[in-house]
């Protein structure tokens, strides 16, 4: 086992590692900017090592100061968390090359399932329905005609090193087809140095739908069954859900299947997801597979009782998995909490937080890194708190989110918490009603 971990990442997602690490008897080392200084993720650890300034390509995303921060503390292994450089290849093979073992996927994993195209095409070898589209990347805009022709309007335009909706675009006819084409590489090329495109099927009334997988490095793998992530803005998840209200045993079966046959076919160690898209008529294809922890795990431990950090560490150690599937005993939804205005168009709000009281009582987990006097800085994710609710039912665990939110008071700055609040009376919402476009029609109320 592990003598000492750095988490190479901030707020509540190191936090989060910490609190796991010390359980587990680990020491643990925090990495920080400089305005990060007085997070509690630097407070918790054993050690701390600052890495650079604010902007992020100087500190969180500097790979040579995350590494000296290893070397100097004698960290034997480092967690990525999310984002930054939890799926960023060239980390993961540096971290082999100096002997820390990368809490996380292997080099070869991550380049072949982030590159969605590649990903994609690995997947129809697997026997994973994926949505019909070009075969790789696009070389011309003829060709992307030609596949759009073949695969029939609409389509979807996507960047193959692209997420969070940059350089994705709908196209209903052909007309449309080259403006779009023009603008997504452009968009691709600024935001990832990368112009590639492909095309799929555009899948109308769908639901972004999810499967937890962990692998051991001894090629098995398990499912820890699903979680709905369709209530989103401009691609970025707002609250996820377990068990999915659209779910039947059957779906829930076969798309477990699915995603234990691809981890298996990659040969995939650690905690990942599988995620796909799923029609109307509950027609599943495969969208991309994230290979590191999700934002939204926490729903996922709460309805099996499990510890999804515990268990990456131990599968990173070589412990073998017991290869057994999990199936949701409760029901758990997760409101992501952000530093933003949800009545003036999600506009992020950073700054001091004057006053904070969380909610409380049975089935309620606040995973969060502020607190009443902490400064919430403009450089990073507007991600400031995951509120999860878990209950018997779906109505109860709604009943105990809207009590929550009730009880959750921020000062000082704007937080999506309105927003949580108005969702969780919206009556599609309250039926389990939606789709990846129920944000399209939904307005915030003005609170007298």
């Amino acid at each position: 086992m592990f003598k000492k971990i750095l988490i190479a990442n901030r707020g509540e997602i190191a936090l989060r590692v910490i609190r796991t690490c010390r359980e587990m008897g680990i020491k643990t080392v925090a990495v920080y900017s400089t305005v990060d200084a007085d997070s509690l993720h630097v407070k918790f650890a054993d050690e701390a090592v600052c890495i650079g300034p604010a902007p992020s390509n100087l500190s969180y995303l500097k790979m040579s100061n995350i590494i000296a921060a290893a070397e100097i503390t004698n960290a034997d292994a480092i967690h990525p968390g999310y984002g930054f450089l939890s799926e960023n290849a060239k980390f993961s093979k540096i971290c082999q090359e100096h002997g820390i073992k990368f809490i996380g996927a292997s080099p070869e994993m991550i380049e072949k399932m982030g590159d969605k195209a590649t990903a994609k095409s690995t997947m129809i070898e697997a026997g994973v329905p994926c949505v019909p589209g070009s075969e790789g990347i696009l070389e011309s805009l003829e060709e992307a005609k030609k596949v759009a022709k073949e695969i029939g309007y609409p389509v979807m335009m996507k960047a193959t090193a692209g997420g969070g909706g940059k350089g994705m675009r709908a196209i209903w006819k052909e007309e449309e087809l080259e403006k779009a084409w023009e603008s997504a590489r452009m968009e691709a090329a600024a935001a990832f140095g990368n112009d590639g495109m492909y095309m799929e099927k555009l899948i109308e009334e769908p639901r972004h739908i999810e499967i937890q997988v962990v692998g051991d490095s001894f090629g098995k793998a398990c499912h820890l069954s699903e979680r709905d992530c369709s209530v989103q803005r401009r691609h970025q998840k707002l609250t996820e859900e377990t068990p999915s209200p659209f779910m039947t045993d059957e779906l829930r079966e076969k798309m477990g299947t699915a995603a234990v046959k691809a981890a298996e076919y990659i040969k995939y160690e650690g905690a990942g997801t599988v995620e796909f898209l799923v029609d109307k008529h509950r027609n599943f294809y495969f969208m991309e597979m994230n290979t590191r922890i999700q934002v939204e795990h926490p729903i996922t431990e709460q309805v099996i009782d499990y510890d999804l950090i515990r268990e990456q560490i131990l599968v990173a150690a070589g412990v073998p998995i017991s290869g057994k599937n999990y199936y949701p005993q409760l029901h758990s939804i997760e409101c992501r909490i952000n530093a933003e205005d949800p009545y003036n168009d999600f506009r992020p709000s950073p700054g001091k937080i004057t006053v904070l009281h969380a909610p409380g009582g049975h089935g309620v987990r606040l995973d969060t890194h502020v607190y009443a006097g902490y400064t919430i800085p403009p450089n990073y994710d507007s991600m400031i708190a995951k509120l999860i609710t878990t209950a018997q039912t779906r109505e109860e665990a709604i009943a105990k989110m809207k009590r929550a939110l009730d009880e959750f008071v921020i000062e000082g700055i704007k937080t999506t918490i309105p927003f949580h609040r108005q969702l969780m009376d919206e009556p599609d919402y309250v039926a389990g009603n939606y789709t990846t476009k129920f944000m399209e029609s939904f307005v915030m109320k003005e609170v007298e």
